[in-house]
């Protein structure tokens, strides 16, 4: 058996760019086509990317920035 050692990590900090859906839409990620529900968050990622994110877990993981 193999000898795993576990450690913590830090998520970095970056800034995404995201609107809040007031509908329902089919977003093209890298993993395929996902279906945002409504109040759902559509985030860009750090390479243009964008994928859907449930409200509830974009509450714990992001926090509003002022604008530059």
């Amino acid at each position: 058996m193999q000898n795993i050692r576990k450690r913590k990590f830090r998520k970095k900090p970056i800034i995404i760019e995201a609107y809040q859906t007031d509908k329902e839409i089919i977003i093209n990620t890298m993993e395929g086509p996902l279906k945002a529900s409504p109040g759902d968050w559509i985030i860009t990622g750090v390479n243009g990317e964008q994928y859907p994110c449930k409200p509830d877990i974009f509450k714990k993981t992001y926090e509003p920035i002022e604008d530059e």
